[in-house]
């Protein structure tokens, strides 16, 4: 049985990528994942009731646990979602990032080269290497236009720097070394199994608990959302007929501002929990969701607006989004609703209690 090796598998994409290629392919997924705060084997199927799934705890960048999985597992295809991927974090502390993001891939894309090389010829032929990158390599858009393939690298944080960084070793392996690699590129994610510290999860949470929803600077940032199925299903189609040393974006073309996410979130918690009926709303004397929003500082360096232009995967390999934000956002808030103690797991894992990240002090 043919292997393939996703790392960060236990996260928030790499796991929704794993269920999907456990459902739609026959191949066995071999999972390695450092298991950071962000990553849990509670986002992933039983590990030990399916045989399709191995998983591996290590670090990307530790060279000899790589070559290690790679020597004993021979897979045909390597998918690369490991990463530190927090903006505020990554202002708080970006050390982990330059660690993960740049020389974890480093590591991954040596291993890969020196495995690739000894392969068979019809073996290396079939290889592939995807690495899972950001719309935020590209840095921040006036009010109109939207990012495309070569649009000119500009990040503005250390994740995104990390991550651009990351994206051009890849392609100097195409080019330097005929690695058969290529970079997808999506917008922002949202969808089950996602961390609580980002938007959407926080939103969700915070509202239910009568906690303030914290909206940075005016709230009208703007981002382009895609529900997490759709970006793995791009992802999978990118590795089964994306042409080797290209880039494709991968993106639902949902421009939203931060504050019409936020009120769109509080419309659909009032659908399934009232607020009527919410005594943490009571304790403090609130009658709507929408009274929780608190504007706070906004984030160092915040790009204003994002918005991908995902044409290109569109018509070469015939991919499309198949949730607009609205059906993907109301499946979504489902979602948390119906998996509160998994959210409460995984925050205590992680002793994460929702607190402010980002203020760089």
């Amino acid at each position: 049985m043919d292997s393939m090796l996703v790392t960060g598998g236990a996260g928030f994409i790499g796991s929704n990528f794993v269920r999907r290629v456990l459902a739609e392919t026959g191949l066995r997924v071999v999972v390695l994942d450092k298991l950071t705060y962000a990553g849990s084997l509670e986002n992933l199927p039983p590990v030990d009731e399916n045989p399709k799934i191995v998983f591996v705890r290590g670090d990307i960048a530790d060279r000899e646990t790589v070559r290690s999985v790679f020597a004993e597992h021979r897979p045909s295809a390597v998918v690369n979602f490991a990463a530190e991927s927090h903006v505020d974090r990554s202002i708080d502390g970006p050390d982990p990032f330059i660690h993960t993001n740049i020389t974890g891939t480093f590591e991954l894309l040596e291993a890969s080269r020196k495995y690739v090389a000894e392969l068979e010829q019809e073996a290396r032929k079939r290889f592939r290497f995807v690495h899972v990158s950001t719309d935020e390599v590209y840095g921040a858009l006036g009010e109109e236009g939207r990012f495309v393939e070569t649009t000119p690298y500009a990040p503005n944080s250390p994740y995104a720097a990390s991550k651009a960084s990351a994206d051009h070793l890849v392609r100097a392996y195409v080019v330097t070394y005929g690695l058969p690699a290529l970079v997808t590129n999506c917008s922002n994610n949202y969808g089950p199994y996602q961390f609580p510290e980002k938007l959407i999860p926080l939103m969700i949470l915070n509202a239910l608990e009568g906690k303030p929803l914290p909206i940075y600077g005016d709230g009208l940032n703007v981002r382009d959302w895609i529900y997490v199925e759709d970006h793995c299903a791009g992802i999978l189609t990118a590795l089964r007929h994306g042409r080797v040393g290209e880039s494709y974006n991968i993106g639902a073309e949902a421009e939203k501002t931060n504050i019409e996410i936020v009120d769109r979130i509080c419309e659909l918690v009032e659908e399934h929990r009232p607020a009527a009926t919410n005594a943490a709303l009571a304790e403090r004397g609130l009658k709507s969701y929408t009274d929780l929003k608190t504007f706070v500082e906004d984030r160092k360096g915040h790009d204003r607006r994002y918005a991908l232009d995902a044409g290109k995967i569109r018509k070469e390999l015939g991919w499309t989004a198949r949730h607009d934000f609205d059906s993907g956002i109301a499946k979504t808030v489902r979602w948390y609703l119906e998996h509160r103690p998994w959210c409460e797991s995984v925050q205590s894992s992680a002793e994460y209690r929702r607190q402010r990240l980002g203020l760089g002090e």
